[in-house]
């Protein structure tokens, strides 16, 4: 017996098609390889020494592709390296859209293997380190919990992962949330390694803005359609008053 999953089919064993299982865990197991035969990368890369590193990967550039997107995956699984200084790193080795570009994509792609890989692969593993309110509140939101979380800087990529996860929520809720958060997220912290935005606004505080500028957004959005379709009924109950009326003096 076979379970469909958006496109892709598993079986009931939840055993995923090799190919994007493979490819995810390559990624995770590479990047200790990668580290070790560049240390100095990856001294650099904790010290935040974005110098450093362009200058050790700008000479072969489709190395310096796939170690980002290594990089990427990384800090989509555990965190351990802040998001900034990823896409600081993008856009000083690929120019500021390049930059840009490589990791809003390579973020949609960590973002799906680590989402996969939790959900049939070590659901029984992680799911009892979560409390059951949790997760029935991620799964009650779906699209709006992954997009939300996305855009708010104080929820660990990591961790929205791999609640979406454990969770029901959806494969395509879970995608479009992703592009959708990760997009205008980036977009604004691109700004600071661009030149656009001063330093002195960290990942955070942007977040907040971005956040708190989307859900005043949605807010009145929502006030609005509420408001219109309570115009819409008053109409038509007064035509339909009207129209009573008209009956009534055609009798």
């Amino acid at each position: 017996m076979k379970i469909k999953w958006g496109k892709l089919i598993f079986t009931e064993d939840h055993k995923i098609k090799r190919g994007i299982l493979v490819a995810g865990l390559l990624l995770l197991l590479l990047f200790p390889i990668l580290l070790l035969v560049n240390r100095d990368v990856f001294n650099a890369l904790l010290d935040g020494d974005t110098e450093t590193i362009r200058a050790t990967l700008a000479g072969n550039p489709l190395y310096a592709y796939f170690f980002m997107m290594v990089v990427m995956t990384v800090q989509n699984s555990f965190t351990i390296i802040p998001l900034i200084l990823v896409i600081t790193l993008n856009i000083a080795l690929f120019g500021a859209v390049n930059g840009f570009l490589w990791s809003w994509l390579t973020s949609i792609l960590a973002g799906v293997l680590v989402f996969i890989c939790v959900r049939f692969l070590f659901r029984s593993m992680l799911i009892h380190r979560f409390s059951p309110e949790l997760i029935k509140k991620v799964e009650e939101n779906g699209f709006t919990y992954v997009f939300q979380a996305r855009i708010f800087p104080f929820i660990p990529t990591s961790l929205i992962n791999i609640l979406a996860g454990l969770s029901s929520v959806r494969f395509k809720h879970f995608l479009l949330g992703t592009i959708a958060g990760n997009f205008l997220f980036f977009i604004f912290l691109s700004l600071i390694p661009a030149g656009i935005l001063t330093a002195d606004l960290n990942e955070y505080e942007i977040g907040m803005l971005l956040f708190l500028g989307i859900t005043i957004f949605i807010g009145l959005r929502r006030i609005f359609i509420k408001k219109k379709s309570f115009n819409l009924k008053e109409n038509n109950h007064l035509e339909k008053e009207d129209g009573h009326s008209e009956k009534r003096k055609t009798n």
